[in-house]
């Protein structure tokens, strides 16, 4: 998944519940920053564990979409070319 496939789904999601990224940052347990989350839902920040599942949580998205990415490139680094 790219950064702007994420972004399309987190604002999509967001605007589904009609909330702003001021209560989407506040309804998370962990009390983010409007600007924090604004950075993870433009993909300039990947959010920790907790407060992806949070947000995931606020939004009814699986929390995994944050990780996406990043796990197949680690998948890429490790597998060992076929002989």
């Amino acid at each position: 998944m790219t950064k702007d496939e994420l972004t399309k789904i987190l604002i999509e999601a967001r605007n589904r519940k009609n909330l702003s990224q001021e209560q989407v940052a506040v309804l998370t347990p962990e009390k983010i920053t409007r600007q924090y989350y604004g950075m993870i839902e433009n993909g300039e920040r990947r959010p920790s564990v907790g407060v992806a599942q949070s947000i995931a949580k606020i939004l009814d998205i699986p929390w995994t979409l944050f990780f996406e990415n990043e796990g197949n490139k680690k998948l890429l680094k490790i597998k060992k070319p076929v002989k």
